[in-house]
């Protein structure tokens, strides 16, 4: 597990130094704090910083074949390498250490540019073959390990973060109003764009290949989730047992580490999963004072019945620095709340451990979510006459005040028709925005609105008319796993524990456990109000039944009540109405109106507010004016 760094001069520019690309690998010593390897030759620098994992000795980075015309440098694990060098081994390739980076450099001399189809784990590759004169980058199937690009005439330029690109000099620093656009609406910003105009990242599954003379950008799909027909003539215990078998094989093949590992335990279905596959492991949990965002009393059940070493913490943090602190580590920013608490604990879990597994994924895959459900009660509250739900149930849903409890039946109702205002069209993607269109037209200032072109929805409609073919909640379930779970849940995991030097790997992602839940029907995932049926039937076999058929909380923090406190100078700061005026993107105004009602505990607009708040921290550090 490392950070990467690289730069290729094109059509004769400067090549890069040593003193540069040490900048820019220095800027992420956080993601590896132990080594660092740099190499430049053929115009073309290779550069990271090494967290050691396995081979601790030999495993020092870029990695060469044999006669030294292929090198890389990669930023995550190959779980499958020993079974991967066996076979090379037996093609006639020799190794000369026991690291899983040197599978790479011997799979592409078998393999060419298919060589990611025969990795099996988490990795962002940058790879030069000087005989060829090429420079690959790839990124693995699901996108858990980012890599970010810029390709001019003159340059590419790569790295595990954008700070690692702007740390070379050669990348602009212009605002990408479109993508803006959409992070207010997703809280993160969906496909290969960023805050950045200039700054692109490989999407999931993607490859660049570069040929240096006559250079070109086109990245290309190397891996998808298959399109094929669903397994129906299997019964539901017969699904069971090949789901569990091939989850508990996964999660053994990713414990493989040559340092202490660890997993996340929240108490519920997915992690407590994971951890049960494990054997004896050493989990880890954080919890707040307010009762409603605390799992720790079902984390505890779960680890005595498993017996394994359990360490959790009440957190107390002092926000606002933690805030100022975690700025840095998103300059490809989320909105996601839950940045916090998981940054915490991958900071509880690194006093311990090295690694630790986490059971993200499982509610992409398996049908997780309440707006799935959410979509099926849309079908039946569009049977109620209109009139009675125009003149009665909304206004009355609307009048209602929010909650300062995390979720609860007024929470949700009104959190259920603010959806309903998106197009149906968007389906359960629709609760998901955070950003109404008539809010849209308000917020933004009128130029920005004239240069914003097209609405921020387009990916998503995009990703359901790729998935047309799928059944309805497989597509569903695509959509989520293109653009939810890779642009806003694994940056939040990625980011938050390499903020720690930290290694997290996603059991759930393996591309063998992906492929076989999009095999499985959709009544098995979700039916009747009932979300991810079989796989808690599957953990009703490992852990107490309480903590399997409980309400879903989801790992968050009491957001919108510190934004009414601890967090509201800095609220009031950065969102202060003549330092909106004076930049000139949103309309001070209607986010003082949005900033008081929620002050005023009139709704509930934490998600829009702490979206701008991250966004104006972030331009102020990463634009600066």
């Amino acid at each position: 597990m490392c950070g990467i760094a690289g730069i290729a001069a094109l059509k004769g520019s400067s090549p890069p130094d040593l003193p540069l690309l040490k900048k820019m690998c220095d800027t992420i010593i956080h993601r590896g704090p132990d080594d660092d390897g740099m190499d430049i030759r053929d115009d073309v620098a290779l550069g990271m910083r090494r967290l050691a994992i396995i081979d601790l000795k030999g495993g020092k980075q870029p990695i060469f074949n044999e006669d030294e015309t292929v090198r890389t440098v990669f930023n995550g694990e190959i779980y499958n390498f020993r079974e991967l060098r066996a076979v090379l081994e037996g093609k006639g390739h020799t190794f000369k250490t026991n690291a899983d980076t040197e599978v790479i450099v011997h799979a592409y001399e078998q393999y060419g540019t298919e060589f990611p189809v025969h990795l099996n784990g988490m990795f962002a590759i940058a790879l030069h073959d000087s005989r060829l004169k090429k420079v690959i980058l790839a990124r693995d199937h699901l996108g858990i390990k980012p890599l970010y690009y810029f390709f001019s005439d003159d340059y590419l330029v790569f790295g595990s973060e954008i700070k690692v690109l702007l740390a070379s000099g050669l990348v602009p620093r212009k605002l990408n109003l479109g993508a803006l656009d959409e992070f207010i609406a997703w809280e993160y910003v969906p496909g290969d764009a960023t805050l950045f105009k200039a700054v692109k990242k490989l999407k999931p599954g993607e490859m660049l290949e570069i040929n240096l003379p006559e250079p070109r950008c086109m990245p290309r799909i190397f891996w998808d989730v298959p399109d094929e027909p669903e397994i129906t003539g299997l019964s539901a215990g017969e699904w069971l047992e090949k789901v569990d078998a091939k989850l508990r094989a996964c999660v053994k093949r990713q414990l493989v580490s040559d340092v202490p590992l660890g997993a996340f335990l929240s108490g519920g279905v997915d992690s407590s999963l994971i951890v049960s596959a494990m054997g004896p492991a050493k989990t880890f949990s954080i919890g707040f004072d307010d009762p409603t965002y605390n799992e720790l009393p079902w984390a505890r059940k779960v680890a005595a019945h498993l017996g394994v070493d359990h360490v959790d913490e009440i957190i107390h943090p002092d926000i606002t620095e933690l805030f100022e602190h975690l700025v840095y580590f998103l300059d490809d920013p989320i909105g996601d709340f839950s940045i916090f608490p998981t940054y915490l604990v991958s900071r509880v879990a690194r006093q311990h451990v090295t690694v630790s597994l986490s059971g993200d994924g499982g509610d992409e895959l398996f049908g997780g979510y309440e707006t799935y459900l959410a979509d099926e009660k849309a079908r039946q509250y569009a049977r109620i006459p209109k009139v009675f739900r125009d003149k009665i149930v909304t206004p009355f849903i609307h009048a209602l005040r929010p909650r300062p409890a995390k979720k609860g039946l007024i929470n949700k109702a009104k959190r259920f028709l603010e959806g309903l205002e998106h197009p149906a069209a968007l389906s359960h993607a629709r609760w998901r925005i955070f950003l109404h269109n008539s809010s849209r037209a308000t917020l933004f200032t009128q130029d920005v609105l004239l240069a914003l072109g097209a609405d921020p929805y387009s990916h998503i409609q995009k990703l359901f008319s790729r998935a047309s073919k799928r059944q309805p909640l497989n597509r569903s379930l695509y959509v989520d796993v293109k653009s939810y779970l890779c642009d806003n849940i694994l940056v939040k995991l990625d980011r938050m524990s390499m903020a720690v030097s930290l290694e997290s790997r996603v059991p759930f992602l393996d591309p063998e456990l992906v492929e076989m839940a999009f095999a499985m029907p959709d009544c098995f995932k979700v039916e009747k109000g009932k979300t991810k049926i079989l796989l808690k039937q599957i953990a009703a076999g490992y852990i107490p039944g309480e903590c399997v058929y409980r309400r879903k909380e989801g790992f968050s923090i009491p957001i919108k009540n510190w934004l009414c406190n601890e967090l509201r100078p800095v609220m009031e700061d950065l969102l202060a109405p003549k330092r909106l005026a004076c930049e000139g993107i949103f309309n001070s105004n209607t986010v003082e109106k949005i900033k008081n009602e929620h002050l005023a505990g009139r709704e509930n607009h934490s998600h829009v507010l702490w979206a701008l708040m991250v966004f104006q921290a972030w331009k102020k550090r990463w634009l600066g004016r």
